[in-house]
C-alpha cells in the first residue's frame, strides 16, 4: 500500500515492548506472533470484547498513546475452514498446541458450531487439555484436527504433530503453520482422501483484516484472495 511501511521488530523477550515503543513512535500499530500473544495483554490500555474472551491479541492500534488489542486470527482460521470445506458442525475436535493461536482455534471452533473441543498438550493441565496418550485414545471419537503447535514449520518439515491416518472418522485437517505451503500434516490428511488445508489463507486473511483496523480501511478483506493468490 502506497505510503505505509510495515517492518519486522523482533525482541528478545515481551518486556522490550516499552522499549520499542518508545524508539519507534510513529507506529500507527502492530502484529504479535508467536509466542507473545498472551504475554502482550498486561502491557495494552484495552482489548476488544471478542480478543478478551479468546484471551490473546495478535493485532495492536496505537491511537492517541492508547494500545488497544484485536485479534485477527479469529477471522482468518474462520475463512480458512469455510474455504477448505472443512465442516466442523456436530463434530469433536482436538486442537494441537495450548498457546495463544490455540485458544483462537478452540474459539472458532465452537463458534462453527464444534461438539466438543479438546486440547493436546505435551504437558497438559485443566480439564480440556490431555496428553498424546489420550488423544490416541479417543481416535474413533476425533472428526477435526486442528495443528496450532509450529511441528512441521520450515526447516523441520518433515516432522508431524499426529498421523490423521490413525483417525478413523476424520472429517478435515488444518494447520496454522503456513511455511512449506503443505506441511506433511497437511500431505498425509490428503493421502488419506481427508480435506485437509495449511495455515497461509490464514495469515493473508488475518492480515488483512489488520489491515483494515490499521488504516481504517474496511475494504481491505475483499482483496484476501488476490494477495492468497500472489503469494501462493
Amino acid at each position: 500500500i502506497t505510503g505505509c511501511d510495515y517492518a519486522l521488530y523482533e525482541l528478545p523477550s515481551i518486556e522490550a515492548l516499552p522499549e520499542l515503543l518508545g524508539a519507534q513512535p510513529e507506529l500507527q500499530g502492530f502484529n504479535v506472533t508467536i509466542p507473545y500473544k498472551r504475554t502482550v495483554i498486561p502491557y495494552l490500555d484495552s482489548i476488544d470484547g471478542s480478543a478478551r474472551a479468546i484471551g490473546a491479541v495478535n493485532t495492536v492500534l496505537c491511537r492517541d498513546g492508547k494500545l488497544i488489542g484485536y485479534n485477527t486470527d479469529f477471522y482468518g482460521m474462520r475463512l480458512l475452514l469455510r474455504r477448505a470445506g472443512i465442516d466442523v458442525r456436530g463434530q469433536c475436535a482436538a486442537v494441537l498446541g495450548t498457546g495463544g493461536t490455540s485458544s483462537t482455534a478452540c474459539a472458532v471452533l465452537r463458534a462453527e458450531g464444534a461438539a466438543s473441543v479438546i486440547r493436546v498438550s505435551r504437558r497438559p493441565a485443566g480439564e480440556d487439555t490431555v496428553g498424546d496418550d489420550a488423544l490416541y485414545g479417543r481416535r474413533e471419537d476425533i472428526g477435526i484436527l486442528l495443528n496450532t503447535t509450529p511441528v512441521g514449520m520450515f526447516p523441520h518439515d518433515e516432522d508431524i504433530p499426529a498421523d490423521p491416518a490413525d483417525f478413523p472418522h476424520l472429517r478435515g485437517v488444518a494447520d496454522a503453520v503456513y511455511h512449506p505451503l503443505r506441511t506433511a500434516f497437511v500431505c498425509r490428511a490428503r493421502a488419506c482422501g481427508i480435506p485437509a488445508a495449511g495455515g497461509l489463507y490464514m495469515l493473508v486473511a488475518q492480515a488483512a483484516y489488520a489491515a483494515a483496523l490499521f488504516l481504517d480501511r474496511p475494504d481491505m478483506p475483499d482483496r484476501t484472495d488476490d494477495v492468497y493468490a500472489a503469494i501462493r
